[in-house]
């Protein structure tokens, strides 16, 4: 029996991590902070935590053989994401180390690289440049995790039940463009949240590992034509306007509407990464890719 703890069971990521270790043989201790636990798995064990209370972490990772840390604040203030993603990590390792746990993932983000032009890189060829408050912390927490013998996971785009920001940010962009910028000629690295879940848990209970950091997404990248073209499929038809933006043009459309760039410049460039260690270190799926998986989602995002 493999016991596994996975902090932020009830979020985007955690809650489909704990679907995926739902099986024979593995026990499960599950750490929910603002959402209550709906159905927990049989014979797993909740607890209520607060990363940035350490006193609510006590016990959290006793007889664990396994952490899954899927917990991270994205959006708040510096001294917030500090407190949860800095500090709180910092003493969710304290308290694994005492319980003499084998293996600590963290679940981070691409983010950590900050923009550029990346094709096919894999994590010993870049430098992370992070420009939010959200991936500096993040980073600041795959520091500690690595400092500790942990291992880092870095998904780009991630998609799917539940998705919050990806596909709602680029719904919005395009709702605001009604254009394409410069033919979409980029790729970018993309996962369906449910075999991001499926890659964690294999990351759990793989035997040996050849990497402290992967990459988190299917192996081959998604052009953004296509991921436009289906993002569209959420918009009311429209008549009107370009065809087509250049990017100087679409960044003064967002301007003019007091918006910002960040999710224009998420895929106006070519940001896919190595992907295949993950799926081939861990004997998973890692899924059809977007064009099977994306028009099952439709009807969740257009519910939500």
């Amino acid at each position: 029996m493999t016991t596994v703890t996975i902090t932020g069971a009830t979020g985007f990521v955690g809650r489909q991590v704990v679907r995926a270790l739902t099986r024979p043989n593995v026990s499960l201790r599950l750490a929910t902070h603002r959402k209550p636990m709906a159905a927990a798995p049989p014979g797993s064990v909740v607890q209520p935590v607060d990363l940035a209370v350490p006193g609510s972490l006590t016990g959290l990772c006793d007889g664990a053989d396994v952490l899954i840390h899927c917990a991270s604040m994205i959006g708040g203030t510096t001294a917030a994401s500090n407190a949860v993603n800095v500090d709180g990590t910092r003493s969710l390792l304290s308290v694994a180390a005492k319980a003499k746990v084998s293996r600590v993932i963290y679940l981070s983000t691409a983010s950590v690289y900050g923009r550029g032009v990346y094709r096919n890189a894999s994590p010993d060829e870049l430098i992370p440049a992070p420009l939010s408050i959200a991936s500096r912390t993040r980073l600041a927490a795959e520091q500690e995790v690595l400092a500790a013998g942990g291992v880092v996971v870095r998904p780009y785009l991630v998609y799917g039940d539940g998705d919050r920001w990806v596909i709602p940010g680029l719904a919005k962009l395009l709702g605001t463009l009604r254009a394409d910028v410069d033919g979409w000629p980029a790729r970018v690295s993309m996962v369906d949240v449910e075999d991001l879940a499926q890659g964690l848990a294999g990351l759990a209970l793989a035997p040996t590992l050849s990497s402290a950091i992967y990459h988190g997404n299917h192996p081959l990248p998604v052009p953004v034509t296509e991921l436009m073209q289906a993002v569209s499929c959420l918009l009311p038809r429209t008549s009107g306007g370009p065809a087509s933006l250049t990017y100087d043009e679409a960044a003064a459309r967002l301007s003019a509407v007091g918006g910002s760039t960040h999710a224009l410049d998420m895929i106006a460039t070519d940001h896919w990464f190595e992907s295949a260690s993950l799926w081939r270190d861990t004997a998973c799926d890692p899924g059809p890719g977007f064009t099977t998986r994306f028009p099952d989602r439709l009807g969740g995002y257009r519910q939500g």
